[in-house]
């Protein structure tokens, strides 16, 4: 049986740490989030990883990021570009942000084969997260068969500021609908709520959220491509802003009938560096679980 591929989406990695140099040591042997993420991912049964980046990071990551992982999996690497969209499109003249997470899937089409995992490169999602993605992949993944892990929202917030998640709605163990929440605070009495058109909603601590860990098939690239270009045309907003989001392009399959997505749910803790003020949070709980034996003094 063929190992599964993870793709790991890292096309923003440059610009939000400064430079691939300014990324943080955040275990206590100087690991940053990829070497746990991968470690878990060797130990779950992937066999591939490929990186999704820009085209001219690719000599820093490389020799920064990507050998380390090169004597234990296939590593490859895919590009994120502005100019590649489907037929007939172009990008607005000035625009340098990227597309978004759904176009980072659709720019590594071709160097993906069959079912594969998909994951951010700066979030801590739990070993637990590997083991149901890539069992998932192995054995259920297909076209028309999709998976996601499903964190608890409690499990995903941060002391030091809002967060934004995608909210879901299950259904006998199947995502029904997902929708992008903002502003998402956890409030001194313990409730937590989200702000939307200047009012106040409450969220249940155990409310299904996304953090963007899909299993994923690449039979499922036509019909991406086919919503990128309809999103393209018709989707408003800014064209020097607008992102094209993976989990509004499944939901938007979803509610058509054309796939049914497994939600798999986690209790694992994730854990996030978006905010600088998260940083010792994350350190300290890696350093207890090196201390516990969950993870050895070198990955």
């Amino acid at each position: 049986m063929q190992k599964p591929t993870l793709l790991v989406l890292a096309a923003g990695m440059g610009s939000r740490y400064g430079g691939l140099k300014q990324i943080d040591p955040l275990g206590p042997h100087g690991e940053i989030i990829l070497d746990y993420s991968l470690y878990d991912a060797l130990l779950a049964g992937f066999g591939k990883v490929v990186f999704l980046i820009k085209r001219e990071l690719y000599d820093a990551f490389r020799s920064g990021i990507g050998s380390r992982f090169e004597d234990r999996m296939e590593v490859d690497y895919a590009f994120q570009e502005l100019r590649d969209l489907p037929e007939g499109f172009s990008a607005p003249e000035g625009r340098g942000k990227p597309w978004g997470t759904g176009h980072a899937v659709y720019a590594a089409r071709n160097r993906l084969k069959g079912a594969f995992g998909v994951i951010g490169s700066d979030d801590f999602f739990g070993r637990d997260t590997f083991f149901r993605l890539g069992a998932f992949c192995a054995e259920e993944c297909d076209g028309t068969h999709l998976g996601m892990v499903g964190f608890r929202l409690c499990n995903t917030l941060s002391e030091n500021g809002s967060v934004s998640r995608g909210v879901c709605v299950c259904e006998n163990g199947f995502l029904r609908s997902v929708t992008e929440r903002t502003a998402i605070t956890k409030e001194t009495d313990g409730r937590i709520v989200f702000a939307e058109n200047g009012e106040i909603f409450p969220l249940e601590p155990k409310t299904p959220v996304s953090m963007n860990v899909w299993a994923l098939h690449t039979d499922l690239f036509p019909a991406m491509k086919e919503d990128f270009a309809r999103w393209l045309a018709q989707e408003p907003g800014d064209p020097m802003k607008r992102e094209y989001y993976l989990p509004a392009f499944v939901d938007r399959m979803v509610k058509q009938g054309r796939v049914t997505v497994r939600m798999m749910d986690t209790a694992s803790k994730w854990y996030g560096v978006t905010n600088r003020e998260d940083k010792p949070a994350i350190q300290k709980a890696l350093s207890v679980m090196h201390e516990n034996g969950l993870y050895p003094s070198l990955l």
